[in-house]
């Protein structure tokens, strides 16, 4: 149950997909006054050393993150920022830390919003511990050592009215994607105006396969608006490691799909790793 561990994925393709569209929905949301609340399901350890021995051992950050750091030509302005925002995490001019979502999250969001992190992993959980206490955020963050799945509901609806909920679990265990379903379909019932952002795994199993199909069916009985974006950086086929991976948003902000449009063009062209990358993007009608 806890073998996952993000260290050895940090910076990599997925993150870069889901980062980016975590990035242009924060600087969305937070254009409101009203305060925001940032959960975060699965927070894992909030930063990562990129050059960890976790992170040597997968080299998976080189055909990530690493690659648009080291681009001189110009990015598409979702893309830049995503790219300016885990540079601010390290000295001018490396690259040795890389933000997870939470830290992100805590870097574009106001004194007055919230983050409420999640992390049930002992090891992540710990670290993360100690990452926030440098933040010296004070109340602004609470990391919650439980289940995420279990966790959520009793944090919904916040006191503010207003929520980004992050769901991305490892998915190393199967039941993972019966679980990110049920508490989508609990969440819009305790709170159908949330934002809910799931990331989620392209790979050949039919459980990967049903999983976005199963959001929108929701998305649908519930009648809220969806976006789905989906990065492919090589074939599935006799490949190591994750060839593919899709975020999947509910009430996403209406700047959201024209943001992320040339971003994931970008991405597929810098990040291929074969001729078969390619990206899509759906959205409600």
């Amino acid at each position: 149950m806890f073998s996952y561990r993000h260290g050895f994925h940090a910076g990599n393709h997925a993150d870069v997909l889901k980062h980016t569209a975590l990035v242009a929905t924060l600087r969305h949301l937070v254009l409101k006054d009203t305060a925001l609340t940032f959960i975060d399901t699965h927070a894992g350890a909030g930063l990562y050393r990129l050059d960890s021995e976790h992170a040597r051992t997968s080299g998976e950050a080189l055909d990530g993150i690493a690659r648009l750091n080291a681009i001189t030509d110009p990015l598409c302005e979702a893309l830049q920022d995503y790219r300016e925002v885990v540079r601010s995490f390290s000295a001018p001019g490396s690259l040795r830390q890389y933000p997870g979502s939470p830290f992100i999250a805590q870097r574009l969001l106001r004194a007055h919003d919230r983050l409420r992190l999640f992390e049930l992993h002992p090891t992540d959980s710990r670290a993360l511990d100690t990452h926030v206490r440098g933040l010296r955020a004070g109340r602004q963050v609470t990391v919650l050592r439980e289940d995420g799945f279990e966790g959520l509901a009793r944090l919904l609806p916040p006191p503010s009215r207003r929520a980004l909920v992050l769901c991305d679990p490892s998915y190393e265990i199967k039941s993972d994607y019966a679980r990110v379903p049920a508490l989508v379909a609990e969440a819009l019932k305790r709170f159908p105006t949330g934002v809910y952002m799931v990331w989620h795994p392209i790979i050949a199993r039919p459980e990967a396969h049903d999983l976005p199909r199963k959001l929108r069916t929701l998305a649908g009985r519930a009648r809220k608006s969806w976006l789905q974006a989906t990065l492919t950086v090589k074939s599935g086929k006799n490949a190591k490691g994750l060839p593919a991976s899709g975020i999947f948003v509910i009430n996403p902000p209406h700047t959201l799909r024209e943001r992320l449009a040339p971003a994931l063009a970008q991405m597929a062209e810098l990040l291929a790793q074969d001729a078969s990358a390619n990206f899509s993007l759906e959205a409600s009608p």
